[in-house]
């Protein structure tokens, strides 16, 4: 996270819905028919829009002509709207949201009402905060706002700003004594909920807001998260009261919260918010909107552990999907494919922070491909890996109607083959695959496909079994045949395959699993089911072959487990297949199962 000054408080966040149709085994989205009225805060899709900050945040020429981050204007917002309801309202896009900075001056000094609410600043909002929700509100849209978490310290007013509709009640008794600052940037006080003045502050804002007229809520700096730990940070209280305040106002307001959220909260998130930011700014904060190495390519590998986190009522946020202005996004085509492949499979928020008066004939391709975004807003789950997190890497999900989403990617910097084969899944045979990003259907493909990938590059299909379910043979880590090498050993799992694992795989620790049988010589796709609360290497072997290392994708915590697929040679016969962790870390290892026959 980056900010101009010690009190500037970067976001972002936004969406909608779009209606689903079922039609001949594939989803295919119908532009949305919500409008102000309906109820966003269930969030019973991913979320929709377009957010301010990509363009505030680069340093691209032009964007920002009066100093950095001055592009937020109320000119420039309703501008986006337009639009966004010319352009991007028809494929479900409604949301446009206001992020950081709509009190605060281009010197960002900020502005604050006689209750220590956040103002707008009159030089980028001449009409006032009302007046731009008014006005995307007729254009069939939804408005969005942010604030930042606690009370900023310019608000404290030395302890004697009276909070509104609460009588006795000033700053000072809102915070704690010893004004313990907040958030990712320590730019606020943390709010003390064990003064009951505490809520009416935070209902006080609630009120504001929605008097308004906004119907999306970004709260940025919420810890644990935000790169900041421990007791000041930990503002799962102050979410809980922005869920209670708004709900206290009757009108339904989306409560969206950032940034790098501690997954060990997953469970406040999703009870008090309707969506969560699971890494850092994808912002570049350079002379585009984003890199593919700052910082796009990170979520393959922060995503999959949140990936059991998310359903309706609550997504896991990517952040801003900036794949539509060429140049000035920074990515080529093959990135910008698959930018937008993974935040469509992984069920993310899809809102851009393009120039939407900008955009490029394939950009505008990949936003409103009505294919992809109804993987996005369909009643499938979020994909994840079902290879490990190497270089080719393989996603899926099943869908309710049998089908598979499937997304090949190849993260190498060079071009490479990548093959999801089909036993990944659970069958084998024949299946009938369709080309979601060019609206084609290419026929039977029996056991896997294999796709040439450009560096960066990317496919997304749906794929329909045609044959029949894999018969696999399972075996136990912690069977007592096994033999387990250095600081290895037994462990109890609930969530695990009879109970147990084989744990402390680190520093040469080693499970090697004895009398693996098969009829056949051949490459064997094994299923290892594993657990690891973040990502970790594995070095793979069978017999005296040589070991391949792989990085096993997080299961989000030391209590889930999930499965990766790895290949190994095995002969006629009985074998072994060894784990071992080198001189690292390793996953918990709780089965293999090995299929009947060979790939």
């Amino acid at each position: 996270m980056r900010s101009p000054s010690s009190s500037v408080l970067p976001a972002r966040g936004l969406g909608a819905a779009v209606v689903l149709a079922l039609t001949a085994g594939l989803a295919t989205a119908v532009p949305a028919t919500a409008h102000a009225d309906t109820a966003p805060a269930s969030a019973a899709k991913p979320y929709m829009g377009w957010s301010s900050w990509s363009m505030q945040s680069s340093k691209y020429p032009g964007l920002n002509p009066d100093g950095d981050f001055s592009y937020l204007t109320e000119a420039n917002v309703l501008k986006q709207a337009d639009a966004l309801a010319a352009r991007l309202k028809p494929y479900g896009y409604t949301y446009v949201n206001i992020d950081s900075g709509w009190w605060r001056d281009k010197d960002w000094k900020p502005q604050f009402d006689a209750y220590a609410r956040q103002q707008a600043d009159p030089a980028r909002f001449p009409h006032g905060m009302k007046a731009v929700a008014d006005h995307i509100h007729r254009l069939g849209l939804k408005a969005g706002i942010y604030l930042p978490v606690g009370l900023e310290k310019e608000a404290y007013g030395d302890g004697k700003v009276p909070v509104r509709h609460a009588e006795g009640c000033t700053t000072a008794d809102i915070v704690y004594g010893d004004l313990r600052t907040t958030n990712g940037w320590d730019s606020a006080y943390k709010l003390d909920f064990d003064k009951p003045c505490a809520q009416k502050y935070i209902d006080s804002q609630a009120q504001l807001i929605a008097s308004w007229g906004y119907d999306f809520l970004k709260l940025d700096g919420v810890g644990p998260g935000s790169f900041k730990s421990g007791e000041n940070y930990d503002n799962v209280a102050d979410v809980a009261a922005w869920q209670k305040a708004i709900a206290a106002t009757g009108r339904p307001v989306h409560l969206e919260i950032s940034w790098s959220l501690d997954i060990g909260h997953a469970a406040d998130w999703k009870k008090y918010s309707n969506g969560w930011r699971v890494d850092t700014d994808v912002e570049c904060y350079c002379n585009t909107l984003v890199s593919w190495e700052n910082s796009v390519d990170d979520r393959f590998t922060d995503t999959p552990g949140w990936t059991r986190h998310a359903g309706p009522g609550g997504w896991n946020d990517l952040d801003s999907l900036d794949v539509g202005n060429g140049a000035m996004d920074g990515l080529t085509k093959a990135e910008r494919q698959t930018y937008a492949t993974l935040w469509a499979i992984a069920k993310s928020p899809l809102y851009t922070g393009d120039d939407l008066t900008k955009l490029d004939d394939y950009g505008v391709k990949l936003l409103t491909n009505r294919e992809v975004i109804a993987v996005d807003q369909g009643d499938s789950p979020p994909a994840r890996p079902v290879t490990p997190s190497d270089p080719q890497q393989v996603w899926a999900a099943k869908n309710p109607n049998g089908t598979y989403t499937v997304a090949l990617f190849n993260l190498a910097d060079a071009p490479a083959a990548v093959t999801a084969d089909f036993s990944s899944l659970g069958f084998t045979g024949k299946a009938s695959v369709r080309d979601l990003w060019n609206h084609e259907n290419l026929g039977a493909y029996k056991n896997r496909i294999t796709e040439a990938l450009p560096a960066h590059g990317s496919r997304l299909f749906t794929v329909t079994p045609r044959g029949s379910a894999l018969t696999t043979t399972g075996y136990e880590a912690e069977a007592g045949a096994n033999t387990l090498g250095g600081r290895a050993s037994v462990a109890d799992c609930s969530a695990c395959s009879g109970g147990k694992k084989v744990g402390d795989l680190y520093v040469g620790g080693t499970v090697r699993f004895n009398d693996v049988v098969v009829d056949r010589p051949g490459t064997y796709l094994i299923k290892v089911a594993y657990v690891s609360g973040d990502p970790r290497p594995v070095n793979v072997s069978a017999n005296s072959g040589a070991a391949t290392r792989h990085s096993f994708p997080s299961t989000g915590d030391w209590g889930s487990v999930e499965t990766v697929s790895v290949p190994v040679t095995l002969k006629a016969g009985s074998n072994t297949v060894t784990f071992d962790s080198g001189s690292d870390y390793a996953p918990d290892i709780d089965r293999i199962d090995v299929p009947s026959s060979p790939r």
